[in-house]
């Protein structure tokens, strides 16, 4: 219950910053979406020096694993850069393989290292705990999918549905809202039923909705093409979400809580990080091979041609048929709605196999019993109709008291 009443109320950050970030962009300069955060990083970092306790002084302090922090933070890069080099400048070229295979090894050097470390900002021996592993594989493959649903659904809505920022950010207003109204609820229910079920159909009931925005195109009616399906999609991430967390939490002991929920958060960023910069890199060729398709044989104007050279460049677009002409515009558009719908099916595909590794993967963890309370005397522990289907005991009778 605790951690769905921290989701819920972190769902107000996700309403208020589309919101705000939307107006700045739309009045003022999109630069200023940076210069924003800065009083709330101060306002947490008070929070923090007030709320949070020192460490005690006869405690030592914890070494840092900086050698293990360059080899993340190198080895992340590595990959990140080859896939978003790689629209521009090709597979062929030394900045996208090199950078990969290089980044690739860092991760490969960080793993020994953390296997070697005696003081690992990553406990490899954690993963050896079923649930936790596979609630963080769960994670990788949920959070790769929203990220990339989140990230193409704004740049189609003001890029081709022609939405403007502020209207994109209360599009999405729908899915916080339900996510803030269930997700106490959601860890109640998980508490009493047991998280395993909850980490497997939610995501699939997400999936369903995401499923539902294959039908989005260029001229939609949002509350019959997009606003169901964002319902349906955030009912599931409703019951997935703190159930998630705390199954992960709860597979690690006391001592290792902080760092379990830092891994799963780790996790849940570099999975949106990876899958958004590989995903928009396919979403990028999809883009680039319907477009060729659909102005095959068409004799371009030169200010046609610039508008699909410009079109080319942002990969989800639409173009001014007064400019361009009416059918390189039908093209751009058709194309651009291909590419979201092929990011989109991806997007789909990841949270269904987050549901998939729930259902199949975690346990719930047993309950615990109460021998005071159970009337199965030495069968304490086993289910109570087993206790019941025992012949009842003979009583024996007291012995006889000593001359």
């Amino acid at each position: 219950m605790a951690i769905g009443s921290w989701t819920a109320w972190s769902g107000i950050a996700t309403v208020i910053g589309p919101l705000v970030g939307g107006y700045l962009v739309d009045a003022l300069s999109w630069r200023l979406i940076f210069a924003i955060n800065v009083p709330f990083v101060a306002v947490t970092l008070m929070l923090i020096a007030l709320a949070v306790p020192a460490r005690a002084r006869d405690v030592a302090r914890v070494r840092l694993d900086w050698l293990g922090a360059v080899l993340t933070f190198l080895g992340l890069a590595g990959p990140v850069m080859a896939l978003i080099r790689q629209p521009v400048v090709g597979w062929s070229s030394v900045e996208v393989w090199g950078s990969g295979i290089a980044g690739v090894a860092l991760l490969g050097i960080f793993l020994w290292h953390e296997q070697r470390t005696p003081a690992p900002m990553l406990p490899l021996g954690l993963f050896k705990r079923r649930n936790f592993a596979i609630g963080n594989l769960e994670t990788f493959a949920m959070y790769g999918g929203l990220s990339v649903t989140f990230f193409f659904l704004v740049l189609f809505l003001q890029q081709v549905a022609g939405y403007d920022a502020l209207h994109a950010g209360l599009a999405l207003m729908p899915s916080t809202l339900v996510m803030f109204a269930l997700s106490k609820r959601a860890g109640r229910l998980a508490d009493r039923f047991g998280p395993r079920l909850f980490m497997g159909l939610g995501p699939l009931i997400s999936a369903l909705g995401l499923g539902l925005m294959l039908r989005v195109h260029a001229d939609l009616n949002y509350f019959t093409d997009l606003l169901p399906a964002l319902l349906i999609f955030s009912v599931g991430l409703s019951a997935t979400v703190a159930p998630l967390t705390a199954t992960v939490l709860a597979d690690a002991d006391e001592s290792n809580a902080g760092i379990a929920s830092g891994i799963n958060n780790a996790i849940a960023r570099v999975a949106g990080l990876l899958a958004v910069a590989a995903i928009g890199a396919v979403v990028s060729a999809q883009f680039s091979s319907a477009l060729d398709d659909r102005l095959a044989g068409q004799t371009l104007s030169p200010p046609a041609r610039t508008a699909v050279e410009q079109a080319r460049k942002e990969t989800l677009a639409r173009v001014d048929p007064a400019t361009a002409g009416a059918g390189v515009a039908s093209a751009v558009q058709s194309a651009s709605t291909h590419a979201f719908q092929v990011g989109i099916g991806i997007s789909t595909a990841l949270v269904a196999v987050g549901g998939v590794l729930g259902l199949a993967g975690i346990r719930n963890p047993r309950r615990s019993v109460r021998c005071q309370d159970c009337p199965g005397g030495q069968f304490a522990g086993q289910p109570l109709d087993l206790a019941r289907d025992r012949p009842p005991l003979v009583e024996q009778p007291a012995p006889e008291p000593l001359a």
